[in-house]
Order: structure tokens, then C-alpha cells, then sequence
């Protein structure tokens, strides 16, 4: 059976609602705490008159134009950037393989306008970073994900499947607009305090799921999970290059299928992780044999699903959908 997440998603938007609200007391006294490092660390102490935004990339409205290249890191910005900013992201099809996005002239004229873009990088979203050299925006702002992280260019790029690697994310935004617009520092100090608040929900379920689950041996159909096996402490057994593969769109050797097709019917882990947005023949008859075992399948999307909530809200749910999966996987066996 596939647990997915999708039906668990409007009960989680009012649980988190009402967790984030417990927390909310303190988050005045965080942001304040933000703005004393801030200011010690003297990091925007003196704005330069030419760091300032070409007046081109601010709305006729006063906001600061953001583009992200995926949905994922353009939730994240828009809860710290609130009514300051404009964010666009560009993937968001829930029915497409990001890995096989082909940009459009809309998104190369709202690149060459943003104040701020944010990127992925390790060959992710090679399109934006191509409408980023070609806008020659010589006042932008660039977040690259992948730099950021000082990750090698061939990296797993699914960092956003790391709880550690969004925090460290989600502090250079923060830092990027509080550069741009340093007159509202205090506003996207607050925000930054609230998404922090926000996100603690999500890394308390990969921290309870880390105590109940600890080394269970789990398998995935591609390498989207393994920044988050790593983070909740399951074994991720499914051959490494089956998963990659897979997500850089090639065939897996012959080996790695047969002892992938192995673990499967030996029913030697309890789940399989299976990526909704990348399907392939392949991995249909990965999943297919899954249930013929009676093994767990859990659904995964790379981006935002549904389009309208949160990042946290989405991962949330995923968290769910996996621990019920381990729940009855483990329980089975």
C-alpha cells in the first residue's frame, strides 16, 4: 500500500498552526536575540551606498523582487521576506521532473529583474544559473544552495531533504535581505525568528522518528532520500548506484537492479521511499514489487505539494506519512 501524504496535509496545517502559536511568546524574544549577534558581529554595520538594489528590481509597490528557482527555497524566503517581498518560484509542476525543466523568455525576464535569486546548484537547476550569467544583473544578489554549503559540484543535489542544510539556508537569506534592504532589518528579523519558531515542529518529528526507528533498514528509489535517512538515522540499504541513476536519468547497472530486485523479495527492509515526481518503468516495478512483499511504500515529491502550503507544512507531512510507514513495516515484520 502507498502512504502518501496528501491526505494528511490539511490536518497537519492546523496542527502546526496551533504548535507555532505555542512558540510564538517566544519569538520576540529570538528576533532580538538575532539583532544583538547582528549587531556584535558588525556584519551590516556599514551599507555601502552601491550595495544598494538597482531601483529596477523593486516593485512598483516597494517590494523586493525574489526569484526562486524551485518552490522549496521560494516557500522558505517568502515566510522570512513576508509583505517585503515579491518571490517567484519557477518549478512547481507537480506532474514534471524537475531534473528536466527548460526555462522559459518569462523566467529569463524575471531573473534578469530580481533584487535576489536563489539557485540549488550541483547541476540541479543549470538553466537558472545560465539566465543569471546572461542577464548580466551586475546589482543582484545570488544564493547558490550548493556554494553555500561548499558541497562539490557533484554532489547529491536534494539538500533541501537535509534538516542542517535548510537551517543553513534559511540564515543566508536572511543575512541576503537584511544586505538589500537594511532599512527593514527588524522586519525580516521577525520573520526569520517565526519561520525558526515554524521549523522546530518539523525538526522535532525527524528527531522523534530518529529515537523509534534507528537503523532500520529502509529503501528508496532514488538518492532524493538520502540527506534525510542520514537525519533521521535509518539504514538506507538500496544500492547507491541505483538511487543515482535513477536520478540523473540513466539506466542502473544490471548488478545494482538485481540486488535491489534482491532486498525486495527477501523482504530484508522494512520500506521503500518511492519519488513520485522522477517514475520510470523501473522504478514502477520496484514499487509494484514492494507490495507483492508486503512492504511499505511511501511517496516522496522533490517539490512543494500542494503548491499552497508551507515548506514546513509539506515536509511535515511527509515526516508523517514515512513514520506511519515504519510503524507498519516494522510491526509487520
Amino acid at each position: 500500500m502507498l502512504i502518501s501524504y496528501q491526505i494528511l496535509v490539511t490536518k497537519l496545517i492546523r496542527e502546526q498552526g496551533a504548535l507555532v502559536r505555542s512558540v510564538k511568546r517566544s519569538t520576540l524574544v529570538v528576533a532580538m536575540a538575532i539583532v544583538a549577534l547582528v549587531a556584535v558581529g558588525g556584519t551590516y554595520a556599514v551599507v555601502e551606498l552601491s550595495n544598494l538594489p538597482a531601483t529596477s528590481c523593486i516593485t512598483s509597490g516597494g517590494k523586493i523582487q525574489v526569484v526562486a528557482a524551485e518552490n522549496f527555497w521560494g516557500s522558505l524566503v517568502s515566510q522570512i521576506g513576508g509583505t517585503h517581498t515579491s518571490v517567484l518560484s519557477i518549478v512547481t509542476d507537480p506532474n514534471a521532473d524537475p531534473h528536466e525543466y527548460e526555462s522559459s523568455a518569462s523566467d529569463a525576464q524575471a531573473v534578469a529583474n530580481a533584487c535576489l535569486v536563489i539557485v540549488n546548484g550541483a547541476g540541479y537547476d543549470a538553466w537558472a544559473q545560465q539566465l543569471i550569467s546572461a542577464s548580466g544583473n551586475q546589482h543582484q544578489t545570488v544564493l547558490n544552495v550548493q556554494l553555500l554549503l561548499n558541497a562539490p559540484s557533484n554532489a547529491n543535489p536534494h539538500f533541501w531533504y537535509s534538516p542542517y542544510y535548510v537551517n543553513d539556508t534559511v540564515g543566508a537569506m536572511y543575512r541576503d535581505l537584511v544586505k538589500i534592504d537594511p532599512a527593514d532589518s527588524g522586519y525580516y528579523t521577525q520573520g526569520y525568528a517565526s519561520l525558526n519558531a515554524s521549523l522546530a515542529v518539523y525538526n522535532a518529528r525527524i528527531h522523534e522518528i530518529a529515537s523509534q526507528f534507528a537503523g532500520v533498514k529502509v529503501a528508496a528509489t532514488e538518492d532524493i532520500f538520502v540527506y534525510l535517512a542520514n537525519a533521521t538515522r535509518l539504514d538506507l540499504v538500496s544500492p547507491p548506484s541505483f538511487m543515482q541513476a535513477v536520478a540523473e536519468g540513466n539506466d542502473p547497472p544490471a548488478a545494482s537492479v538485481a540486488t535491489f530486485q534482491q532486498q525486495l523479495d527477501n523482504r530484508s527492509v522494512s520500506l521503500l521511499v518511492y519519488n513520485q515526481q522522477t517514475v520510470t518503468p523501473l522504478t514502477q516495478n520496484m514499487r509494484t514489487l514492494a507490495a507483492q512483499n508486503n512492504i511499505s511504500v511511501v511517496g516522496i515529491t522533490e517539490t512543494v505539494q500542494p503548491q499552497d502550503v508551507e515548506f514546513q507544512v509539506w515536509m511535515n507531512a511527509e515526516l508523517l506519512a514515512l513514520q506511519n510507514g515504519l510503524n507498519a513495516g516494522v510491526l509487520g515484520q
